[in-house]
């Protein structure tokens, strides 16, 4: 360097410094290239997040539009689609909230679930359904249908009717006759949908694939127990016995009592009619008269029996998955008769005039055969009495 003159170490100096200023341009210009390109994207982000937003807007507008058309216009078309009026539609939507722990969301609000749910069990459809019905994904409907019914069955403690006995100051005709029932118990057949390992154990006596399901209503038709679940070639006393003996099953405290058909024995919690005997509403049609004291205690215990029948056919029609095999598992199809039962008591007590109570005008024909008290019945044993 030192032989250098001082002409070309200028000249050496000056190309330096224009490399340096060549490479720090080029420096620039990336970094003016990258915060553009952070720039526009940010950009279409945004745009996207308000599309988003006016899109959702628009989606809660519509769906608030379908369930305000299916439940909010009139008691009419509520009843129609849910089976139950605006104010008890409501009342089951504070319910689920404030003790079943339901929960909305931001694009799902609680009486929508409810709706979806509800709709299901009235028109018996399926998941992609819902999805053209209320703009839904099938994912969505699926997992909601399943939340809701295990909030309802969370409420079986509020729903189940309280047994109350006949007392002996009681002026109602039908029930005047027995002091002490604290209602009936019947058993039938609900379509179900088994696996194919599962079919001949689940066949009852008409060639059908159904499950037999107990159930206890008291005098108002409003179930006190319901025991699903079991095969449909089950025997029917098999089932009572095992709701005795179940931890949390049938309570019938001694002294007290239930009405059962001919088919079940009669003993001690369980009153059975005169066998050999005109038994069915139906014998004493056309204005025919009993002849002795057996025929006349049995007019009157069909007349009274007939409740828990009545009590199903209102039950099979008000829900239409009830009437069909579903294509849910088993365990969810067991289930979903016990939350229509549980809806069942929810509808009478919420609503005045049950417009079903009028529907059925004779039992199904394909039916199967309030203080604390400190003993009960847990055993069935043949008696004479």
């Amino acid at each position: 360097m030192a032989h250098l003159s001082l002409n070309t170490r200028e000249n050496m100096r000056k190309k330096r410094m224009a490399a340096l200023f060549t490479y720090w341009t080029h420096i620039t210009n990336v970094c003016v290239w990258f915060f553009e390109l952070v720039h526009n994207i940010l950009k279409e982000n945004y745009m996207i997040m308000s599309l988003q937003t006016q899109l959702y807007v628009l989606n809660f507008s519509r769906n608030r539009q379908i369930v305000h058309r299916l439940v909010y216009e009139s008691d009419a078309t509520s009843l129609d689609n849910l089976r139950m009026t605006r104010h008890a539609f409501t009342k089951l939507c504070t319910m689920l909230q404030t003790i079943g722990g339901l929960r909305g969301l931001n694009y799902l609000c609680v009486d929508e679930q409810v709706v979806m749910f509800l709709h299901i069990l009235t028109h018996h459809v399926k998941n992609r359904v819902i999805k053209f019905r209320f703009l839904r994904f099938e994912q969505t409907a699926s997992r909601y249908f399943h939340n809701i019914l295990h909030s309802i069955i969370y409420l079986h403690r509020e729903l189940l009717k309280r047994p109350e006995p006949v007392h002996a100051n009681s002026i109602d005709e039908r029930w005047k006759w027995f002091k002490n029932c604290l209602g009936a118990l019947y058993g039938t057949y609900i379509s179900v949908r088994v696996p194919v390992f599962d079919k001949p154990r689940s066949r009852n006596r008409k060639g059908h694939i159904a499950t037999n399901v107990l159930g206890v209503c008291s005098q108002d038709m409003q179930f006190i127990y319901v025991l699903p679940g079991w095969k449909g070639s089950t025997a029917n006393s098999r089932l009572l016995r095992d709701a005795l003996r179940r931890r949390n099953g049938l309570n019938v405290p001694n002294g007290y009592y239930y009405l059962v058909d001919a088919g079940y024995t009669n003993c001690n919690g369980f009153l059975v009619p005169y066998c050999g005997q005109r038994y069915h509403l139906s014998e004493w049609a056309h204005g025919r008269q009993h002849n002795t004291h057996e025929e006349f205690f049995n007019m009157k215990y069909s007349a009274a029996q007939n409740v828990i029948e009545w009590c199903f056919g209102v039950l099979k029609n008000r829900w239409a998955i009830l009437r069909s095999p579903s294509f849910y598992p088993i365990k969810t199809q067991n289930r979903i008769i016990l939350v229509c039962c549980l809806l069942h008591n929810f509808i009478r007590r919420e609503m005045r005039n049950d417009p079903y109570d009028n529907v059925v005008d004779e039992p199904v024909e394909e039916f199967n055969q309030a203080e604390e008290y400190s003993s009960s019945i847990s055993t069935i044993e043949p008696t004479d009495e």
